[in-house]
Formats: C-alpha cells, sequence, structure tokens
C-alpha cells in the first residue's frame, strides 16, 4: 500500500461507517481528485457523498462549516495549501472561532484536509509550506501525517474530534509505499513520536522532512553520531512533554522544518525549548528551514531551497562536532 491509498482507505472506511460523513472538493468525484486520492469513490458512494464543487474555496469550506454545524461530518479536500488562502476567512473568521463566540454551544466538527510543500517543480503558487501559519491560530488542530499509519489513522480520528481539524499531506509523500498493519486504526492526535532513538542531538521536524531526517540519521550513524529523530506529527497543540524529554537525553536540538524560517512553526519549537529546557541543553538550539524566497519552478534551485538529507547531516554534524 502507498501513502495516497491508505488516505482513500481511511475515506472509504469512514464512509461506510458514518451515514454523516461526506467529500466535498475541487475534482474529488469525476476526476478522483488532483492528487487520485478519491479515485473510485464516486462510483462508489454516489455524487451526494462525494461531491464536486466549483473552483471557490471559499464557498465550499463554507459549505463544509455549515453543514457540520447541521449534524453533518464533512471531510473538505482543498487542491494545495497555497488555495487554502482563499478560503482563510472561513477557517479563522468562522470554523475557529464559533465555538468561542457561541459560549461553546456551537461546534464545527470539520475536517480540512490539504496536500502541502514543495519539490514538485509547481512553482510558488501550488509549493508552499504553510502548515505553521495554521498552528498560530486557537480553536484548531493541525495534524502533519508522515507514515502510512498516521495517514490512515489520523482521519478517523480528527472525524471523532468536535472541532475543526485541519490535515496536511506532503504531496511528496503521497507515492511512499509501506506495509500498513493489519490491525490499523484511529491514531492518537495529541502526541509526537520519537522515531528513531538517539544520544547525541534531537532532530524534531514532521512531515516529508521526517523521512530526511531519517535518512541523515541513518549516515551519522556511520560516523558515530547518533542523532534522535522526532516526529512532531501535531503543529497545534504541539506536545512539549516528548520534545523536552528527547532533549533531556540528548542536550541538543535541531529543528527541520520545510516552511519559511521567520516566524514558522521551527521558531515556537525553538521558544519553547529555551523556555523549557533551557538548563538541558549543552548547545544552542539551530533550525535547519526553507529558504526565505517563493519557491524556484527550477529544480536544482527548488531542491537548494528546501531542507535535503545532505544538509541535515552537514548541520547536526557542525552542532555535535562544534561541541564535543
Amino acid at each position: 500500500m502507498n501513502y495516497r491509498e491508505a488516505v482513500r482507505e481511511a475515506i472509504r472506511k469512514a464512509l461506510r461507517a458514518d451515514d454523516r460523513v461526506f467529500l466535498m472538493g475541487e475534482d474529488v468525484g469525476r476526476y478522483g481528485g488532483c492528487y487520485a486520492v478519491s479515485k473510485g469513490l464516486l462510483g462508489e458512494f454516489g455524487p451526494e457523498r462525494i461531491r464536486d464543487t466549483p473552483l471557490s474555496e471559499s464557498a465550499f469550506v463554507g459549505a463544509g462549516i455549515g453543514a457540520a454545524m447541521g449534524g453533518m461530518r464533512p471531510i473538505v479536500e482543498i487542491m494545495t495549501v497555497n488555495f487554502s488562502l482563499l478560503a482563510l476567512d472561513q477557517i479563522l473568521n468562522n470554523a475557529a472561532t464559533l465555538l468561542h463566540m457561541s459560549g461553546g454551544q456551537f461546534h464545527v466538527p470539520l475536517v480540512i484536509r490539504m496536500a502541502t510543500g514543495g519539490g514538485r517543480q509547481l512553482a510558488a503558487q501550488h509549493s508552499h509550506s504553510l502548515e505553521g501559519w495554521y498552528a498560530h491560530i486557537p480553536g484548531i488542530k493541525v495534524l502533519t501525517p508522515a507514515t502510512l499509519e498516521d495517514a490512515y489513522g489520523m482521519l478517523p480520528a480528527a472525524l471523532e474530534d468536535p472541532d475543526p481539524v485541519l490535515i496536511f499531506e506532503n504531496a511528496l509523500l503521497y507515492n511512499m509505499e509501506g506495509q500498513l498493519p493489519a490491525d490499523a486504526g484511529p491514531v492518537d492526535i495529541a502526541h509526537a513520536a520519537v522515531r528513531r532513538a538517539g544520544r547525541d542531538i534531537s532532530v524534531i521536524t514532521y512531515g516529508n522532512s521526517l523521512w530526511k531526517a531519517l535518512e541523515a540519521a541513518g549516515s551519522l550513524a556511520e560516523k558515530g553520531i547518533e542523532a534522535e529523530v522526532v516526529d512532531l506529527r501535531t503543529l497545534r497543540p504541539l506536545d512539549d512533554r516528548t520534545i523536552i524529554e528527547s532533549v533531556s537525553r540528548t542536550h541538543r536540538a535541531l529543528v527541520v522544518d520545510e516552511g519559511w524560517r521567520s516566524g514558522g512553526i521551527s521558531a515556537e519549537v525553538s521558544a519553547r525549548l529555551m523556555e523549557q529546557a533551557f538548563y538541558e541543553l549543552d548547545a544552542p538550539v539551530q533550525r535547519l528551514c526553507g529558504a526565505e524566497v517563493p519557491m524556484p519552478y527550477a529544480m536544482h534551485l527548488e531542491q537548494a531551497a528546501i531542507p535535503q538529507a545532505a544538509t541535515i547531516a552537514a548541520a547536526v554534524e557542525g552542532m555535535v562536532g562544534a561541541h564535543g
């Protein structure tokens, strides 16, 4: 099974289990989804539950909010994170705030899925990593599944949540193949996960950068450097405890984020480490982030703009080598 199929099976299972669940978005029906995630679902469930929408993110996200408030469990797919900005008013000023502004009377059990990340030569309007922006907003959860288990298991957990949940799927992961356990099901969406144990440094990341960090950790191990790799999994709320416990073991931290450095999620993680684990650190926290430019189209420039396994390994070697 690949990541794309894991997401599709999660949607299929949710549709079968609950008549209130439906999928809506641009090209999710007849076309089968821009990334083929919903391929075949229209024929299986029909146009009432697999709904193609007009090219208006504000309209169909707003419709999803209304449906959620009316008792349905909509899964809204936005083609790419950049296009979600066209629905930011609906997400920020409505979905995220209605529970608070109604004095706790109105929940919005809405799930919004969207592709994120660069590396596919789709240029600046289709390639940014803006999930850190959404992690700034109270009233929503922000999930970043990096593994098949999370791609499959985060959706049912999100559908059980009474409040809005945004799921950011890095588009480069859709073709990633792996083995989904026979007992796979809903997963914990409240905690980070240590994907590789180590003693010398904590590499803290999420999404597609997780796999680059693990690749870097493998090459570093050959040089005698044992890097612990932490998958944040959920950007809001952040799991401070897992991060702090990891850094308390390794005493160094590198935060890797494909998004921009200024004001990004890497800055938040770094600040929390300084606030809560300052005396555990043997060296300053460092960050490795996307270049602060609109995403280039040319492949060599795009690759240079995004953290890679080699740049992660080089950053770790610099930190560990410089401080012993």
